[in-house]
C-alpha cells in the first residue's frame, strides 16, 4: 500500500459515540461519569455534550475502539456508535447560532513504522 492510499480521506475513519444516559440517581450519575471518563481515556473528545468522536487511521483501527466502547457500556441508557469517513466528517457544517463556524482541522496521525 503506497502513502497516498494509507492517508486516503475515504480510508481514515472517525468513530462517533452518541449517548443519552439517565442521571436521576447517584448510581446513574456515577455510571454516566464513568462512561465519559472511559471514552476520554480511549482518546475520544467531546464534540457536543453527549457526542464524542475519535480519529482512527483505518477501519480496522476503528473496530478496535468500537469493541473497547462496547466493553464499558453502562447498564442503562441509549448508546449509538457510528463510523464515518474522514471525507464525510470534513463535510460537516457547524453553526453557532446562525453564524457558520469553520470546522477544526483534522488531526494529524503520526505513525512510527
Amino acid at each position: 500500500m503506497n502513502i497516498a492510499e494509507r492517508f486516503n480521506e475515504y480510508r481514515i475513519m472517525w468513530v462517533l459515540v452518541l449517548f443519552d444516559l439517565p442521571t436521576e440517581t447517584k448510581k446513574d450519575k456515577k455510571a454516566y461519569v464513568d462512561f465519559r471518563k472511559n471514552l476520554q481515556r480511549d482518546g475520544f473528545t467531546m464534540f457536543q455534550f453527549s457526542i464524542y468522536v475519535r480519529h482512527c487511521a483505518s477501519q480496522e483501527n476503528a473496530q478496535v475502539h468500537i469493541k473497547r466502547v462496547k466493553s464499558f457500556l453502562p447498564d442503562y441508557g441509549k448508546v449509538g456508535i457510528m463510523c464515518i469517513t474522514d471525507k464525510q466528517f470534513g463535510d460537516i457544517e457547524i453553526f453557532y447560532g446562525k453564524k457558520i463556524q469553520d470546522a477544526k482541522p483534522g488531526e494529524q496521525q503520526l505513525e512510527l513504522f
